[in-house]
């Protein structure tokens, strides 16, 4: 065979194994039309490249690509690299401090060596698309990865918290899960001292850091209903009940969730749980809903309604 068939092959043998499982070498063979013999050269051509090419013994072992010392090149089809170059390009808007740089980094490298067809397919994408995102609060990359790890091994974290009103204190949290609304990050976690679960923005944490304490993790709410509900009702004077005529889907279109949660209900009607310092502004979002509504508390809201209804009656000029 020619060392340009031979090349054509590792590839193919390369794009196999990054699908994440263990290949029998009779399974290999018979994707790439080769014999067992080939097969374990093949291997060792891409070891020797610097891929960790692991060999799993035992009955259904086989070969798997493991992790190495550095991250080689990646074998991407056609499905991929459009989700790959599109995911990039949105990253390089977020809110993780340094990311939006390196996504741009990475999208020209992959730009770089894009087939013209694959190419034309993302910038038609990227032209045919805007990004409608308020402000949002960059966060340390460092500071996520320290907080992943420590959800994914169920180890103790300490970080100094600053409060709503500004005072920072030293808190010990057991971290389940971070939640991100899209302009903000949170981590949903145990207070150890407070004994109860907690929400906490990830921007008002200071030196973050993970100890050697293992936990063992318990049961724990739902991540994003748990902190869903921190983020729209903990924070305010006042939380507002509202029965809303229309499908709960319909709602959340027009209500995001770190403003509002929209309660499923029956007849045609949902319930809208929202949150609120001022229930004179909070009455007229709910009227530019455009649905039909019942107040069902606070009753400050029915009196706020009340009073923007009079308004709206002498700005119209009518009795």
């Amino acid at each position: 065979m020619t060392v340009e068939g031979t090349t054509e092959r590792v590839l193919r043998l390369l794009g196999l194994l990054q699908r994440g499982r263990s290949w029998t070498s009779a399974e290999l063979a018979a994707e790439l039309g080769v014999t067992d013999r080939s097969v374990r050269r093949d291997v060792e051509r891409l070891r020797t490249l610097g891929y960790p090419v692991h060999a799993v013994a035992g009955v259904g072992g086989g070969y798997r690509l493991g992790a190495g010392t550095r991250l080689p090149p990646l074998l991407l089809d056609d499905e991929e690299a459009i989700a790959t170059a599109v995911s990039l390009r949105l990253a390089s808007g977020g809110t993780v401090a340094g990311a939006g740089e390196a996504a741009l980094r990475a999208l020209a490298k992959l730009d770089q060596v894009m087939p013209p067809r694959l190419r034309a397919e993302v910038r038609a994408v990227h032209g045919a698309t805007a990004t409608l995102v308020g402000p949002g609060v960059e966060i340390d990359a460092e500071v996520l990865v320290t907080l992943a790890r420590a959800c994914r091994d169920a180890v103790r974290v300490r970080f100094g918290y600053a409060g709503r009103d500004g005072e920072e204190r030293e808190r010990t949290v057991e971290p389940v899960r971070m939640v991100t609304t899209g302009r903000r990050w949170y981590l949903m976690a145990w207070d150890v001292d407070r004994d109860d679960w907690r929400t906490f923005r990830l921007d008002r944490m200071r030196a973050v850091a993970a100890t050697t304490w293992r936990f063992r993790p318990r049961e724990h709410p739902d991540p994003v209903a748990y902190v869903q509900r921190s983020v729209t009702e903990a924070p305010y004077r006042y939380v507002a009940r509202i029965r809303v005529h229309a499908e709960p889907d319909r709602v959340r279109e027009l209500m995001p969730p770190q403003v509002g949660r929209v309660e499923d209900g029956r007849d045609g009607w949902c319930v809208l749980v929202v949150g609120a310092e001022d229930l004179d502004l909070l009455a007229v979002h709910v009227v530019r809903l455009g649905f039909e509504t019942e107040v069902l508390e606070p009753p400050e809201l029915r009196a706020a309604a009340a009073r923007l209804a009079r308004r709206l009656t002498a700005m119209a000029g009518t009795d």
